[in-house]
């Protein structure tokens, strides 16, 4: 168990929609669990025989519960083994490690209103969120589309705690969220979040820039899988260390499975924590994350070693590492 990880039991879970998983977990050797707030994900580490996965998910459940924590998580056709791990191995009873709660997509506190917008398993950060703005009044709305109610999670649940606050739409139905008139009608100092496909992240944000929204106002979570490529080789600078990633591994797990420790925090290319220099290349850099800008990207002298990577089978990078 690395540094900043404790244990956790799983005390029940629940097939809350088609191909979503609910996990309540408990604490292991202490009473309570770290506080969180509203917005913010842990990483699960996952011991599948000869590999360990490590995932974000969302925190769900109450901030204000310090007895357990609540994940969801959605059983994805082309998983890595993280989500096939969570519903097809962890059962009541299983144990594992989880890293203590971090926010990288907070309440913005100089909000006068906040407007959610959230697509498919993307409601799992605004859970916690909603239950934060009610105990603190403060004034939101969340806009939930979802394939179909039998896909969708928790809408009749949100919709029995907070009312009229929850709108909610359905694609077999051909129900849409009216956007464009959310975004035109909010009164001064709405901040907005999104969280969802990334093809709706980026119909949201860019229908917002469009009609003036400051990015200041705009908030989103996004966190990408670190796809699979081609195999390639890294070398590791400081540490003297030559290793191969494979097809289906990232940078940042070959690293780790070698018994180092690089920091992370998101492992979905969102927050910056793992952004490495690179020493040189030999072939071209996939970048995959959301963090580097673009002139960053066309320079290749960073990488974000949890989902980016060489296009190039056979390639070289060394890294400052």
């Amino acid at each position: 168990m690395g540094e900043g990880e404790f244990r956790v039991r799983v005390a029940e879970t629940e097939h809350v929609a088609d191909g979503i998983r609910r996990l309540r977990l408990v604490p292991v050797g202490r009473e309570q669990l770290p506080v969180f707030s509203g917005g913010a994900h842990t990483v699960l580490t996952m011991h599948d025989e000869d590999r360990i996965l490590r995932n974000p998910y969302s925190l769900m459940g109450s901030p204000f519960d310090p007895t357990c924590y609540q994940i969801s998580v959605l059983k994805t056709a082309d998983s890595r083994g993280g989500s096939i791990f969570v519903h097809e191995k962890l059962k009541e009873g299983s144990e594992l490690s989880i890293s203590a709660p971090m926010n990288l997509f907070p309440i913005d506190r100089r909000a006068r209103r906040h407007l959610l917008i959230a697509g498919g398993i993307g409601i799992t950060p605004f859970m916690a969120m909603m239950q934060q703005l009610e105990r603190e009044e403060m004034p939101f709305e969340l806009h939930y589309s979802m394939r179909s109610k039998s896909g969708g999670a928790y809408w009749n649940l949100l919709s029995s705690l907070h009312g009229r606050k929850i709108h909610t739409y359905f694609d077999e139905a051909q129900q849409k969220i009216p956007l464009t008139r959310l975004l035109d009608n909010q009164p001064l100092g709405t901040h907005l979040y999104v969280c969802g496909p990334s093809g709706m992240i980026d119909w949201v944000l860019n229908e917002a820039r469009d009609a003036g929204w400051p990015e200041e106002n705009l908030h989103f979570e996004r966190f990408s899988a670190p796809p699979v490529g081609k195999p390639f080789t890294i070398e590791l600078a400081k540490s003297g260390r030559t290793l191969e990633v494979k097809p289906t591994r990232s940078i940042l797990e070959t690293i780790e499975e070698a018994g180092l420790n690089p920091p992370f925090l998101c492992r979905g290319g969102a927050c910056g924590q793992c952004e490495t220099q690179v020493v040189s290349c030999v072939g071209a850099i996939e970048h995959n994350d959301h963090f580097l800008t673009t002139d960053e990207k066309a320079a290749g002298q960073k990488i974000m070693i949890c989902v980016s990577r060489l296009q190039t089978a056979g390639g070289r990078l060394i890294l400052d590492l």
